[in-house]
């Protein structure tokens, strides 16, 4: 890793331990559809495994979703000398978009589906690597706003 991508890999790094280390909090606490109340009504920590995509949708599709995973990593190395020259909202960008899919890659792999554990009850469950993601890609969106 050279100096100018450091933001990128220090962003996805830290994704990936914070998203790996709170689920295997959640897996080694909770049994598996256990909920607890943080900010009743509003906030829970739900144990729920997901082997689809976002919303629970497509379920039977992991392998395409590993293979899809893999896509967007290679395609961030490939892209990476002109990522590392750009603004360091993109650097941002790709690092959350990088660590968050190597997050849910590893579970997929490793689980055969996505621990999700933040349940906001108005909404499906989902994960730090789930977070990282769509914050990436709101981040991406702007920055193509803009230009």
């Amino acid at each position: 890793m050279n100096k100018k991508n450091i933001l990128i890999f220090s962003v996805a790094v830290l994704v990936v331990i914070l998203d790996q280390l709170t689920k295997l909090l959640i897996n080694q606490n909770f049994q598996l559809g256990q909920s607890i109340p943080i900010i009743k009504n509003l906030l829970h920590l739900t144990y729920v495994t997901n082997s689809g995509s976002a919303f629970g949708l497509f379920k039977s599709l992991n392998a395409f979703f590993i293979l899809f995973s893999i896509a967007v990593i290679i395609a961030i190395f490939f892209h990476l000398k002109k990522i590392v020259k750009s603004e360091k909202l993109l650097q941002l960008a790709v690092g959350l978009l990088l660590g968050g899919t190597l997050g849910n890659l590893m579970d997929r792999i490793f689980r055969g589906s996505v621990i999700d554990f933040i349940d906001f009850r108005i909404w499906p469950v989902f994960n730090v690597a789930d977070s990282a993601v769509t914050i990436s890609v709101i981040l991406l969106a702007i920055l193509l706003w803009k230009k």
